[in-house]
Parts: structure tokens; sequence; C-alpha cells
């Protein structure tokens, strides 16, 4: 007996004792020869380290070694290899270390700063509580620009409000306020014009002497830089509107030359398309009311007949000296290059050309065949009498209007919906103090309830989300969880229902909480998250940022083809979400979301198929090498480039940062800049190998560069090419290299086999860096030390249940990370 307990002891002695007698073994046989005090190759030195870790950073060195062992990039492949089991091993080992350590080391700090609304948020907001939309009154246009952390822009330390942002949010109320609600009773007027459409610059003379501005016509695209014809003013209604309302708008319009004999490449379009009107606001106080101004959203667009006009109706929202403009979003790349090219190729069909000079505008107008849109006719009637008195007289004050005897009550409940909470005395007692002040100094009771709006529209408790679940509180009370829950997945307020099951309490049981997550996933509105979490994790924001030169990338601007890229990428997200698809295929799908556009871009079999109005589609990849998943798509590959040109750098920094999780530490200061013109090199591939020869650039260019080497199959706007843009006076141009080797040993040789290495190799990666980013992006935070192995378990959990999206959404917003402070 004695023996057997004795043994027993022994064993479990020795079982406590093999953590870190395998650690020190494995580092001593395969690590310290790099690592040690002397040498701390790649600064670090492993000689000190040892199982139980005693500091965060002891912590965050394990993880790193676990990173590295496990994607097999240390040792590195010259050196002598461990075998599977030591390696499994030693990260079991490791992990086992980190998980005892987290206990000892968890943060306390792990809570959200109380965050303000992002300006996108701060609209949407007001939007919901004013029952219309508010983006023709450009409410966030002088704010300040946001900062991002980690290219998030819902971090609440990163939100910070100056003595600036609040003036402007005290504009920004009385403009919204007064503008829909304070505005004057005014009768429904009628205006018509048909005749002194002046257009001013290139186009003022000749218009005059064409047809003594009989029309008003449209040859270009909003989106030039030249600016001629672009936008079509009214010119005797550039005061607009006498106050904000909705107004019927006729337009009698025809579709010129839509079949000219003019080679179409002239003009950047495809004239078998249909020509589309759109409607946008001017503002004479805003700018040149034929360029483009800072308030123009879309407000309605209309298939243009051809050659016959026709009279085309819209209902607008046109704000208080807001003047309706006309845009031609599908014309002609540019106006001024377009009479150039007709000149060059069709001068010689002018009958009174009797010169050797150009044809001249008016000639061109005259007798030519350019492409426009001509409108000959504008009828414009309103302010249009609403049900109730308007959207937010209701929004507001409710279907009854204000009445003055409930005042406060209205103005009270009201402020329920903007805190998005139940109200205090300490809400009421400024409201009522504001009411009763401004009604002491003789205003009407109306204008004193609009004052105490904007006083509400200031409040922190609107600007802010702030939490009323007590400081001692770990876990958010229902109200918190309600608002957290619905700007992470509408950018929203709370709806009446979510807000029903915060006031019943039941929202932070499992059962509720699961099914209003799943109610709030199927909403149309889940379009808020959407939109905002990848222009936040894949950067989708800044695409645009660094344009190509139009030269060189025509149709990125003919046809707005950003546009299109970043739809792409949403429906496909939206797509995996509602049905549930594995988050691997964000590594490698095989159908994708294209319309007209990007299958030409893609040079698709579905671009001689598709037409403008079909939208988008979604489309088959099985058997196409070229694209398929994320880093196929070009949105990811035009913000990961820098507009000129392409380098495996930076899209494997991209690839790492964003993609991976794994960003690469910054270069040292003394690593030189890569040299643009290395003597002897002809392609970026071999300018790498010359600057990677010094030892200090090639320990992080080895980690980076096969990340980016079969993307350079892609140009900056991502169309597919085998070789490189041609130098002058060079016989020919350069091939592109796809092949590649990861520092943990695999290859590849195009870009379908750098996708299978990543999917083989890399899955877990990926998904938990995306559920590290939705944490962080719903939470409102970075996510810490003390998060990893609740993120760790989530990774395990939803692997297990088959990495579905939709399971890995709810995951997330169950997960007690989210529903913390």
């Amino acid at each position: 007996m004695t023996a057997a307990i004795f043994l027993l002891a022994a064993s479990i002695s020795a079982a406590a004792d093999a953590p870190p007698k395998i650690v020190n073994t494995f580092l001593g046989k395969y690590c310290l020869e790099c690592h040690d005090a002397d040498v701390q190759k790649g600064d670090r030195s492993f000689e000190e380290f040892v199982l139980p870790l005693k500091s965060v950073p002891d912590l965050i060195e394990a993880r790193d070694i676990i990173d590295q062992l496990t994607l097999k990039e240390m040792p590195p492949k010259k050196a002598d290899q461990p075998k599977d089991d030591e390696r499994l091993a030693m990260i079991r080992a490791l992990r086992e270390g980190t998980v005892t350590a987290y206990g000892k080391f968890q943060s306390t700090g792990s809570r959200t700063v109380m965050r303000r609304l992002s300006s996108r948020e701060y609209e949407n907001t007001l939007a919901v509580l004013f029952g219309r939309r508010v983006d023709t009154l450009g409410l966030t246009a002088d704010f300040p620009k946001e900062k991002t952390t980690e290219h998030m822009d819902t971090i609440g330390k990163s939100l910070v409000t100056s003595g600036f942002l609040v003036d402007q949010y005290f504009h920004s109320a009385n403009r919204l306020v007064e503008t829909r609600l304070g505005k004057p009773a005014t009768p429904a007027k009628d205006w018509r014009f048909n005749s002194h459409f002046v257009q001013y610059e290139e186009l003022q003379g000749p218009h005059k002497a064409a047809f003594n501005y009989r029309y008003l016509n449209l040859y270009e695209q909003p989106n030039t830089d030249t600016r001629q014809g672009g936008y079509g003013h009214i010119e005797d209604f550039k005061q607009g509107v006498p106050v904000s309302g909705l107004y019927d708008l006729e337009v009698e319009a025809a579709a010129m030359h839509r079949d000219t004999h003019y080679d179409p490449a002239i003009f950047g379009i495809d004239l078998s398309e249909p020509f589309i009107l759109g409607v946008v606001p001017g503002d004479v106080t805003k700018g040149h009311i034929h360029y483009p101004q800072a308030i123009e959203p879309v407000l309605a667009t209309a298939v243009v007949p051809d050659n016959t006009p026709t009279w085309l109706k819209f209902r607008v929202w046109l704000e208080a000296g807001q003047t309706p403009r006309f845009i031609f979003p599908n014309g002609p790349y540019e106006s001024r290059a377009s009479v150039i090219q007709v000149n060059k190729k069709y001068k010689h069909e002018f009958k009174d050309q009797l010169t050797k000079l150009d044809v001249s505008r008016t000639t061109l107008l005259r007798e030519g065949k350019l492409p426009h849109i001509r409108i000959s006719e504008i009828k414009l009637h309103g302010p249009l009498p609403e049900n109730h008195g308007s959207a937010e007289e209701v929004a507001v004050f409710g279907k009854d209007g204000f009445v003055e005897a409930k005042a406060l009550d209205q103005l009270h409940a009201f402020a329920g919906k903007a805190y998005r909470r139940p109200l205090t005395d300490a809400d009421r007692q400024p409201i009522r103090a504001l009411y009763e002040k401004r009604i002491a100094e003789k205003v009407t009771p109306r204008q004193a309830a609009l004052d105490a709006l904007k006083l509400i529209l200031c409040s922190p408790s609107f600007l802010y989300l702030s939490e009323i679940t007590e400081e001692k509180e770990k876990v958010l009370k229902p109200y918190d969880l309600a608002t957290r829950l619905s700007y992470a997945l509408w950018a929203a307020p709370p709806d009446d229902a979510l807000l029903a099951a915060a006031k019943s309490g039941k929202l932070t049981t499992d059962a509720e909480l699961k099914k209003q997550i799943q109610r709030m996933l199927a909403d149309e509105r889940i379009e808020g998250f959407v939109n905002g979490f990848l222009d936040s994790w894949l950067n989708l924001r800044d695409l645009g940022s660094q344009p190509p030169p139009r030269e060189n990338f025509r149709s990125y601007y003919a046809e707005d083809l950003p546009a299109s890229m970043k739809a792409e990428a949403r429906l496909f997200f939206r797509d995996l979400l509602k049905n549930n698809g594995s988050a691997v295929r964000f590594i490698d799908g095989e159908y994708s979301f294209v319309d007209k556009k990007l299958a030409k871009l893609y040079e698709l079999p579905e671009k001689d198929k598709l037409r403008l109005a079909d939208g988008f589609q979604k489309i088959s990849l099985k058997g196409n090498n070229h694209r398929g998943g994320l880093l196929g798509m070009a949105a990811v590959l035009t913000v990961s480039a820098n507009g000129v040109e392409t380098s495996p750098v930076t899209r494997g920094v991209w690839v790492t940062e964003n993609f991976l999780g794994t960003p690469p530490p910054p270069p040292p200061d003394v690593v030189p800049a890569i040299d643009p013109d290395v003597t002897g090199a002809t392609t970026i591939r071999e300018r790498l190998a010359k600057h990677s020869a010094d030892r200090a650039c090639a320990e992080c260019h080895r980690k980076i560069d096969p990340f980016g080497f079969s993307l350079e199959a892609y140009d900056p706007v991502g169309r597919w090419r085998k070789t490189y843009p041609k130098p002058r006076n060079a016989k020919e141009a350069a091939k592109i290299d796809t092949a590649g080797e990861f520092n943990s040993g695999e290859t590849y040789a195009d870009f379908a086999g750098f996708k299978k290495v990543i999917r083989d190799t890399r899955a877990d990666l990926f998904t938990r860096h995306l559920i590290r980013q939705l944490l962080t992006y719903t939470t409102g935070r970075t996510m810490e030390l003390s998060d990893d192995l609740p993120i760790d378990r989530l990774l395990e959990k939803v692997k297990q249940q088959g990495l579905g999206l939709h399971t890995l959404m709810v995951g997330c917003l169950m997960s007690e990370v989210f529903r913390s402070r």
C-alpha cells in the first residue's frame, strides 16, 4: 500500500514537472543557438523563458511561440527540425501554461470606454428618430474626420469629443430642428422652366449660338476632372425652394445620339445601355452650382427614352435653399476629351469646316452626333402636404402634433427614445427647466418645445452610448445590452421589439438574447453592420483614397468601379451570413456577385450577358483560378495597392494584418527603403531580392513577401495580368512570377496554390482573427490579452459546428466578452 502511494505521488510530481521540462528541453535543443543572451537573433532571447509564466510579457512571448510553431515558421527550415510529437508536446505545454497564467494576469481594464456615436451612427440615429432621411442636410459635413483604431471607427478611446465637435453638435441640432420642424406654413407653388438654360464655361458660348439656351444638356458623368456638362442646373432657380419638403418634379428629356456612329471608345461607355438621368440637390451658397458639392445624395433616377422628348416624374425631398440638379451617371467619360477625339477622327464630315481649324463645339452641337441627354422643360410643384403635418412632426410629437398642454409629456417621450432607456428625474429636470425658461422669455410654446428638443439632441445621454449599468457590475443590464446590440448590428438605435425585451428584463437571458440576435441578423437593417464592419475589417473605407491615374485606368472612373467593388464584398458577406456559409469561403469561395462592370473587369463570360439593369447576380467561379474568396476581389486588391503600382510588400502586409491578424513589426529606422530603380532589376521581385540582401531587411521580408507574390498577378485595380507594364524603350514587358515559398516551408506556383496553402494551414488563424475583429467592432474596444482565452474557446466551438458565419456571429454576440461592460 505504501509503495502504491509512493508511486502515485511520484507520477503526480512527474506530471506536474512535465510542462516546464518539455519547454526547457525544446528551447535548449532547437532555439537557444539563435536566441540566447549573446545572439538574440530578431532581438529575442529565450534563455530566461520558463514555465510557469511570471509576467504579461512572458504570456505574450508564449502566444507568439505557439503561433510560430503552429505555422512551422520556427525553427527555420535550414535548422534542425523537431519531430511532430516534440512540436505538439511543446505547443500543448505552452497552451497549458498560458491558460494557467490568464487567471493571474487577467486585465481589469477589459471594458469599453464610454463612447460617443460615430458620425455615421449619429446620422442614422437622427434619421430613425425623425422618420426621414437627413443626408440632404449634411449635418456631419463639417465634423472633424473620425479617428480609427486598427481601421475600426467604433472604438471608444478613439472617438474623442473636442470642443469644436461639441459646437458642431449644437449647430447640427439647431439646423435639423429649425429646418424640419420650425419651418413656416407654406402653400404649394408651381414653377415651370423651358428656356434660359444657361450652362457655364466651355458650354456657355456654344449653347447660346447653337440654340439660344433652349436646352439643358448633359454631356458627361459627374465624376470628371474637366467638369463640362456633368451637372445641369436651372439658371432661373438657383435660389432653390422656399422650405424643406417633398416636391413633385417633372422633366421632359430625351436621350440623344445613343446610336452615334462615332467610336464608342471615345466616350468610354457602353452605348448599348440606355441613358440614366439622376437628380441631386444643389446649393448655390455651398460652391459652384455646376461642380460637385459636399452634399449631393442621389434623390431619384430614371431611364431616359431615346430621341423623343418624354416626361419623367419624380418625387424628391429638397431642403430650404436647395435646387434640383441633373446628372448623367452612365454618361461619357469626359466631354472635353470627347470633343477633341471627334475632331481627330471625324472632322472631315462637317460641311461647314472650310479651314484647318478644329471643329467648334457649336458646330458639333448643330451637326454632330455627340451622345447626351437633352432636357427641354422642367416643372416643380410643392411643398406637398403630408398626413399629420410631416413625418418629423409625428416622430417627435405624435399623430396629434404639438399640443401645448402635453408639451412636457411629448418631450419626455421623445427623450426616452433618444436616450434609448427610461428617463430618470435627473433626465427630465433640464428639459422642463429649459422649456419653462423659454416660456418665461415670451417665446411661443412650440418654439420653447423646439428649443428643448435641441437640448435633448445635445445631451450626452443622446450623443454617447452611456451605460446605466452600475460601475461595480461586470455584465450589462438589459437597456445597455439592447443599445450595444442595436448599434453593433444596425448602426442605429434599438427598435420597439428590442426595447420591449429590455423592459421585460428577458433580454439578458440566453434564450431571449439569441432570439433577438437572430431576428436582427435577418432584418434588412443588418446592412448597417455589413457596410461598417467591412469598411473596418478590410479597410474598404479607404478604397479610392489612392486613386490610380486617370489616363491608365479610365474605366475605374468612367464606370464608377469603386462602388461595384464594395458592393461585391458586401453581397458576398451577406450571403454567407444569411445561409450560414463557412467562414473558410472568405479564403477560397467558389462563387461571387458581380454586375456588368465587374464581369467585364474580371473577364467573365457573364460580361456579354449582363445588362446594367440586371444589377448584381450570383455567379459560379468553379474552375476559375483567378478569382474566388476575398483575396480575388477587386475591392481588396485595389485597397491593398497604392494606386500607381503594386508591390508584394504592400499587399503582403495587408494580408498579414487585415486577413490573418499577424501584422509584421515596423521596420527598424536603419533599414533602407526599397530602391525604385535598382540597377539591373527589371521587376519588383528582383528589386526586393537586392533589397533583402541586407540581413536586417531579409528578416522581415521573408515573412511578408510570400503573402504578396501571387497577388502581383493583379494590377492596381484588380485586373488579371501576366506581365508588368512595358517601360519606355524596353523591348518587351517583364513577366510576372507568382510563385512563392512561405517562411514555414509551404510552396505555391500561382494564386490558386497560394489560397490552398492559406486554407490548408492558416484557416484557424484567419477565423480567429475574424472573431477578434467582430468582437472589437461590436464591443467598441480592442481585444486584450485577457480576451484570448474566450476567443480560443469560441473558435473551437464554432469549428465543431461547421464554421458557419451566422453561427460565428451569434456566438460572438452571445459571448461574455460582448455582454460585459
